[in-house]
């Protein structure tokens, strides 16, 4: 046991050490500018080594900060083209590589979750892990009914990780507020760290997996593979095999893309009305495209709980911003807390920053590129804009958090994708307040 504290300052050590390389690498790359070197060979330098950097601290992390990495990893679909090909290269490899824990360690959990007599449950088992995540691995085996199962075993000491990853995190809530004084950053810190916590007990992400399996049971469209057996650091569920999404991405024909695209997009809005849940975890590694056609999702630790749907406020707000209403758009944005009672802002300044976003749902198809992401990072980040001005003044209250982050990453993935999809119309049937 006294080995753990050396092993929680070891970690915070590594987390600590993202922003002050980063920061380092920044400070030698004004330092080159100044004496004449190429900007844009510069650029690509500092964004090669920091992307070597974020992967092996996080990576080695597994917990809490390997989570942060896996979400960055959607949207690097918003970074310059210049820039993007380290990020695209260690980030991705965030969604399903981290180090495996050995095969006697895995046998100990094992035991410890189902019983001494655990072996008796399968008729098969890999050792060597099948797939990696933020706090567990995969393995592949066969059922004791000859059924063929994904078994996922979280990491020991996982739990104690994520939780030292996350208050480590939260200790920078005071730089967060310095980029976004307009927000409630210590609620929304809260809230996120409250939902990632959940997903250390398997059974609620058991639970989670059966309630969506329930709702798109027979769907044409849709598998979710079934639940076996859980644990609360254990889940076992069938094994399904598809094309992942990541791979699409890589080298997917254009058909392949857009039907990736229109599944997940409509997956991701109607999931609410049906199962009244929403897959809180957008990210290549979740999803694969099945050889009939279907859409597969997989991990269910994340999820929003949304009984009555998503709210209402999100279609309305796509509405107003569609059909030019600033007036009642600012409106509608104080009344919910996006525009906190002591902020002064324009009308026509809120619109201007949201509208470009509501591109998708101009047209009966939306092409989502790369380069239209990029458009709206560098239009909302870039210091001299108006637009960075407004987004400084907007707030996401923490009951939108996981909605708001969610749809992000799902529209990062489109954008990856590359896809052509019919936006409209899958917005307009299952997102409430936009036709009402």
């Amino acid at each position: 046991m006294a080995d753990i504290p050396r092993r929680a300052a070891h970690r915070t050590a590594k987390l600590a050490s993202l922003p002050l390389g980063v920061a380092g690498r920044l400070a030698a790359g004004w330092g080159k500018r100044l004496t004449g070197q190429n900007p844009a060979e510069i650029s690509a330098e500092v964004s090669a080594k920091t992307a070597e950097q974020v992967f092996a601290v996080l990576g080695q992390l597994k917990g809490g900060a390997m989570k942060f990495g896996q979400a960055l990893s959607v949207f690097e679909a918003a970074v310059p083209d210049e820039m993007a090909g380290p990020y695209r290269e260690a980030l991705t490899k965030l969604q399903s590589a981290a180090p495996p824990m050995p095969a006697s360690s895995v046998h100990r959990v094992l035991a410890e979750q189902l019983g001494s007599a655990w072996r008796k449950r399968f008729a098969e088992f890999d050792d060597t892990p099948a797939a990696a995540a933020s706090i567990g691995q995969v393995h592949r085996a066969t059922w004791h009914d000859g059924r063929e199962v994904a078994v996922k075993v979280q990491y020991p000491g996982a739990d104690e990780a994520l939780r030292s990853d996350l208050r480590q995190l939260i200790r920078f809530s005071r730089l967060f507020q310095s980029l976004a004084p307009g927000a409630e950053v210590k609620p929304l810190l809260a809230e996120l760290q409250d939902r990632m916590v959940e997903e250390l007990d398997y059974r609620i992400e058991a639970d989670n997996q059966r309630a969506f399996a329930k709702a798109f049971r027979g769907d044409d469209a849709v598998l979710v593979p079934a639940v076996i057996a859980s644990a609360p650091k254990v889940v076992v569920t069938e094994w399904v095999t598809g094309k992942p999404y990541a791979q699409i991405i890589a080298d997917g024909e254009r058909e392949e893309r857009d039907a990736a695209g229109r599944l997940l997009a409509e997956f991701h809005y109607s999931a609410p009305a049906r199962a009244g849940l929403l897959h809180a975890d957008p990210h290549p590694g979740n999803f694969m495209l099945m050889p009939d056609g279907r859409l597969c999702v997989i991990d269910f630790g994340a999820v929003s709980r949304l009984p009555d749907g998503v709210p209402a406020t999100f279609g309305r707000m796509v509405r107003l911003a569609l059909e030019d209403k600033s007036d009642e758009l600012l409106e509608l944005l104080r009344a919910e807390r996006f525009v906190q009672a002591d902020r002064e802002i324009q009308a026509d300044d809120v619109l201007a920053y949201l509208a470009p976003f509501v591109d998708p749902v101009r047209t009966p198809m939306f092409h989502f590129t790369r380069r239209w992401l990029q458009r709206q990072a560098e239009r909302v980040g870039d210091l001299r804009s108006p637009d960075f001005r407004t987004g400084r003044s907007l707030n996401l209250p923490p009951d939108y958090l996981l909605i708001h982050r969610v749809t992000l990453g799902a529209t990062g993935i489109l954008c990856q994708l590359d896809a052509e999809v019919g936006a409209r119309d899958i917005i307009a049937r299952w997102q409430p307040g936009f036709s009402d």
